[in-house]
């Protein structure tokens, strides 16, 4: 009877243990983007989540006085759209949205000459930098369950993650922000998924 127990109990943890794998690491499902967000871009163009395309996208929150994982994650995309060029796919079937979670400091101008030290001069490259209002950006966030806060000292606590997700909006991964961002990995998901 002890013995059945032990298996019973073995196969039982085993079982949450793959569900919660299975739900959060291999398929974190499909997500609602608000249709209703149109945000501008860096370069007074408007992106509009309803009539966006239907492209694989890397979305990454940030804001432009990070002092550590938003210009080093920003600068890891760089060398994936470097990567992403050289196969031909980056612009046409992956783009890149990286949106600023401050944007009553991050206006156009200082939204312009953060997209410009990462070589984007436009905004028809394939890689938006993004700034909306505070309801927008928050209805954003919230849809990829991205936390962020200001505790008062203008250095804003969020969430550390970028998401991927396909032409149909499903997420397929979160990344970890910052220098523990896989480069190498996101580039392998991003062109199994094209594919």
């Amino acid at each position: 009877m002890k013995k059945l127990y032990i298996i019973f109990s073995a196969l039982l943890v085993i079982g949450i243990t793959a569900g919660i794998l299975y739900l959060t690491v291999i398929r974190p499902g499909n997500t609602e983007l608000p249709q209703d967000v149109v945000l501008q871009t860096a370069f007074e163009e408007e992106y509009s989540f309803e009539e966006s395309p239907n492209k694989v996208r890397l979305i990454e929150f940030m804001y432009t006085n990070c002092p550590d994982v938003c210009p080093v994650t920003t600068l890891e995309l760089s060398k994936l759209r470097n990567k992403l060029e050289k196969e031909g796919v980056f612009g046409d079937q992956v783009e890149f949205l990286t949106i600023t979670i401050d944007p009553k400091h991050d206006t156009l101008e200082v939204l312009q000459d953060y997209a410009n030290r990462f070589e984007v001069t436009e905004s028809d490259e394939g890689w938006y930098f993004l700034r909306g209002t505070d309801e927008d950006t928050k209805k954003l966030a919230d849809s990829l369950d991205f936390r962020y806060r200001d505790p008062g000292t203008g250095d804003i606590v969020h969430t550390s993650y970028s998401y991927l997700l396909d032409e149909k909006d499903n997420l397929l991964e979160q990344f970890t922000m910052g220098d523990k961002f896989d480069t190498d990995k996101a580039f392998n998901k991003i062109l199994k998924t094209i594919n």
